[in-house]
Order: structure tokens, then C-alpha cells, then sequence
């Protein structure tokens, strides 16, 4: 039986937003709205936030949960992940964003059941967007799959761009939510970061640069994710 944990890195210092994660919404901060809905989902042996943050570490941990300090700092959510579960006995990691204080059960079991095919090493989630500002705004990276629904691009552009306007075509919006077996996780941090990856600040580029497939699978609307002080606003809406 597979090992599954759930970690999710979380940083004090966002670009966009600094501080967004202790942002309160409704009782509770967005760190721990995350924290405590991937832990109700009942999918993981282990729950973590992974942290570089002295404030986020004491959130988790002073309510009863459980966090790992970073001992260096990281470029992405995967490197501090993988960091983290070097010496854990783990075989699936799940990489919940902090951001996504609306985490469903759903969504992580699809991401987690793709594993019953053996090939797949990675998989991550994706949602149909139809609305054309967002299909256009750089901030929602789009994914273009195959027919085996693993990842052929990933970008801030829209893809595919329709040069021809009579063909019906999904566009999908990747969400950052990415299931790893471990080895695979620990592959990825030892890779340069890729060039692809490195011009359109998409992570996940680095495995399909290096030859490893992402499988994608659909999902229903994941709620809001918070980047602005916007989102947190319709999140509150919304909770």
C-alpha cells in the first residue's frame, strides 16, 4: 500500500501579496483554512506545511498542526518540498498550493488515483476556462494536452492560439496542484532550472524538458486562489 503525504509549501513573502497566507478570512488565517481542509479530507497518512517562515510555522503548529522549517531557501514550492521529504517514509507527495484555502477531496483523489497506472510519475490537476479575459491574462497558465490527457505545453500565452476560428477546442487553466512519486520529486531538484521554465516562470516546465510526462486530469471548479488582495475579498464572498 503506497504511502501518500500531502505538503504544502508556503512562503511569508509573496510577490504579488505580500503576506497573503496570515491574511485572516472568516475565522481563520488562509494558511490554515488550506492546512486544515486537505488534513478533513482524509486522503493522507501525513499532512505538512513546509515553511520558511518562523509566523507560518508557529501558525500551523501552535493549532495543532504539523510544519517543517526550510533549512534553505528555494526557488519553487517543489524544490522546498523536496527538501523536506528526503528522509520521510513517503511514496506519493502531493503538492498543495497555501493559497488555495478551498481545497476539495475530489480534486486530490483524481490526482492520487492516476498512480494505479504505473507509468505515470507525475500528474496535476487542470480546469476548462471559457471566459476569453481569462483565457488572455497571463496570470492563469494554460496547458495543451494529448489524447492521453498528459501535458504537451504549458504557458502564460494562450494556447493553442486559434488561427483557425471554426474548430471547437478546450482551453484549460493548470492548476498548481501536482502529485510526485517521491524519486521523481527528488529528480526534479537536482535538474537546473530549464529555460523554458525559466521564461515563463512555470516550474513544471523543468519535467517536461527533461522527458518526463505530467499526467493531467480534470476537475470542477477549485474555488478561488489567492494571489491579490481582490481574491481574498471574493473568497470571503465565497466562504
Amino acid at each position: 500500500m503506497s504511502k501518500v503525504g500531502a505538503f504544502i509549501p508556503a512562503r511569508y513573502a509573496a510577490t504579488r501579496f505580500p503576506a497573503k497566507l496570515m491574511q485572516n478570512l472568516g475565522d481563520k488565517t488562509v494558511i490554515r483554512h488550506t492546512y486544515d481542509n486537505t488534513k478533513a479530507t482524509g486522503l493522507f497518512d501525513e499532512v505538512y506545511v513546509v515553511t520558511d517562515s518562523e509566523i507560518i510555522f508557529n501558525e500551523i503548529v501552535n493549532n495543532g498542526g504539523k510544519a517543517i522549517m526550510s533549512k534553505r531557501s528555494h526557488e519553487s514550492g517543489s524544490d522546498r518540498i523536496a527538501e523536506a521529504i528526503v528522509d520521510l517514509d513517503i511514496d506519493i507527495v502531493v503538492n498543495v498550493q497555501g493559497d488555495e484555502p478551498f481545497v476539495k477531496k475530489d480534486p486530490l483523489q483524481k490526482v492520487i488515483d492516476v498512480f494505479t497506472d504505473s507509468s505515470v510519475q507525475v500528474s496535476s490537476l487542470m480546469q476548462i476556462l471559457t471566459n476569453p479575459q481569462l483565457i488572455e491574462d497571463p496570470n492563469y497558465v494554460k496547458v495543451a494536452v494529448d489524447k492521453n490527457r498528459n501535458a504537451l505545453f504549458f504557458s502564460r500565452s494562450v494556447i493553442p492560439y486559434p488561427r483557425a476560428t471554426d474548430i471547437a477546442i478546450n482551453y484549460y487553466e493548470h492548476i498548481g496542484v501536482y502529485a510526485f512519486k517521491k524519486q521523481a520529486l527528488l529528480n526534479f531538484t537536482n535538474w537546473p532550472m530549464s529555460p523554458l521554465e525559466a521564461a515563463e516562470k512555470i516550474e513544471c516546465l523543468r519535467y517536461l524538458e527533461n522527458g518526463v510526462a505530467i499526467r493531467m486530469v480534470v476537475t470542477e471548479y477549485m474555488g478561488v486562489e489567492i494571489d491579490t488582495p481582490e481574491d481574498l475579498i471574493k473568497a470571503a464572498k465565497l466562504l
